[in-house]
């Protein structure tokens, strides 16, 4: 279960301008002749990671990373509390693929991600699906101001004394603005204030999929110190301002996506985005077909990679 093709390095990197000050840092591995595909990672913030390259067959596909603007090895990092936030919206990250899109000559791409990558796939398809081949996603959101109050709230029926913390951190009430809170907090001049907030949230990210790991690891909380805070920064930036859409917006406009077939892995045991999300995008996108994995939640499993693998296989052509 969950097999991956084996590791593959770049054979072409590069740092992109995009503007604002912004350089956008990409990488591309497999076959220069295959199929174009390109990674969305997660966050936002996260950064891109070698894993999700093994996803694809690289006898077969053209595949493409990227790391968005403040993170990963993109500069300036957001680590640095210098680094503005201004110019890092949803419209800058799909201004920016667009961008990268071009700068490689690739006509049309394949657009794979997970959890944030899902909302800034399905915004990049919409305002350009003539330039999208086909789309695999795991784990979906479209960052719905429900979505974000339900990861940031209701999860907390689930893990009271996890979330009491996560609400003592914010400086606010537990029906305040905790999101908007925590984004002034890791924008404070005084460091201890920006690290105890980032070890704040990270907590909270930890224990929502806690019942994954069983106690394992910490997949936020064990990142370096650099990447930590930006993947803070960021995410509270971004979900503070609802990632900039018009709320319910990617899936009342998914009909846009129609002709571009899509594979859509969803863990029914999700916490931290209930499956329903996944359920009413398929509804609106007349050519996506759902899979609900029965035992995963958000993080991958074994089983959802290899829904995944055989989704990018079979379009591979």
């Amino acid at each position: 279960m969950g097999e991956l093709y084996p590791p593959i390095e770049p054979y072409e990197t590069g740092m992109l301008d995009v503007g604002d000050g912004n350089r956008v840092y990409w990488e591309v591995s497999g076959n220069p002749d295959g199929r174009p595909a390109v990674v969305v990672h997660g966050g936002p913030g996260s950064g891109s990671g070698t894993l999700a390259r093994q996803l694809f067959d690289p006898d077969r596909y053209r595949i493409v990373q990227f790391d968005q603007r403040g993170c990963g090895r993109s500069t300036p990092h957001a680590a640095d509390p210098a680094t503005a936030l201004a110019h890092n919206t949803t419209w800058h990250l799909v201004a920016d693929m667009e961008r990268l899109r071009e700068h490689l000559g690739v006509d049309r791409w394949l657009l794979y991600g997970g959890s944030w990558g899902s909302t800034l796939i399905l915004a990049y398809a919409q305002r350009h699906p003539e330039r999208v081949s086909e789309i695999v996603i795991s784990a979906v959101t479209t960052t719905r101001r429900l979505e974000i109050d339900w990861l940031y709230r209701g999860v907390g029926r689930f893990y009271p004394q996890q979330w009491e913390r996560f609400v003592a951190g914010s400086g606010t009430t537990a029906d305040g603005d905790l999101v908007g809170a925590y984004a002034r907090l890791v924008n404070h001049p005084d460091a201890a204030v920006r690290e105890k907030a980032t070890v704040d949230w990270l907590a909270w990210e930890d224990a929502a999929v806690s019942n994954e790991t069983k106690g394992a690891s910490n997949p936020y909380g064990d990142r370096p110190p650099a990447a930590k805070l930006a993947f803070v920064r960021i995410c509270s930036h971004y979900f503070a301002h609802g990632a900039w859409l018009e709320e319910g917006a990617l899936i009342r406009d998914a009909g846009r996506l129609a002709g571009i077939p899509g594979v859509l892995v969803h863990g029914r045991v999700d916490l931290g985005g209930p499956v329903d999300t996944a359920w009413q995008l398929a509804r609106a996108w007349p050519d996506a077909e759902l899979i609900v994995v029965e035992e995963a939640g958000h993080l991958p499993t074994g089983t959802t990679r290899d829904h995944v693998r055989r989704a990018l296989d079979r379009f591979a052509g």
